[in-house]
């Protein structure tokens, strides 16, 4: 993977319209992509054309990212994190047909991700352990699930800014543990 220097110079020559630059930005970051839309989609095809018009935006909006002391790929991610969880709204707001079903395609892990996955879960599933309750289920329900803050602010009878801060010091203690 390219270093954050070389990812900040691609998104600024792809701003300026360079599309060899725009390659190599998609090259070392689509993988990341795929897996933070994968997570939320949980269906590779409409992950692969989210995933699409991700860099679609990208391409169009290179000139608005400006590095503030965040990563860019803090930004790249929230770009397609936001696409997933609009994808994933409208979906839930049109409903499923029952002949829709018959065509969706397993969304079951197959044999090589549940190998990796294992390795890695008794950790989380640890780090959540180590936060209280209700700030692991909030995280659980917004970044998995793609609940709003004004969703879980009415599920926990909480205001809004009050899940903000839930979720954000919830990320940073589970950042912190996954990083020990």
């Amino acid at each position: 993977m390219a270093t954050i220097e070389e990812i900040e110079a691609y998104i600024d020559a792809t701003a300026a319209g360079d599309r060899t630059a725009f390659s190599a930005l998609y090259q070392n970051t689509s993988a990341k992509l795929f897996g933070v839309v994968l997570r939320i989609l949980r269906s590779e095809a409409e992950t692969e054309e989210a995933v699409q018009e991700i860099y679609v935006k990208i391409w169009r909006n290179a000139d608005r990212y400006r590095a503030g002391g965040y990563s860019p790929m803090t930004w790249l991610i929230t770009i397609a994190r936001n696409h997933a969880i609009d994808r994933l709204r409208a979906r839930r707001a049109q409903g499923a047909g029952i002949d829709e079903a018959e065509e969706l395609p397993d969304a079951a892990p197959g044999p090589e991700a549940l190998a990796m996955a294992s390795s890695d879960r008794a950790r989380i599933v640890d780090c959540f352990g180590q936060l209280p309750l209700d700030r692991a289920e909030a995280v659980r329900r917004a970044y998995l699930e793609g609940e709003t803050y004004a969703e879980l602010a009415a599920r926990f009878e909480v205001p809004i800014n009050t899940m903000r801060t839930w979720l954000r010091r919830s990320l940073i203690k589970l950042k912190e543990c996954l990083s020990e």
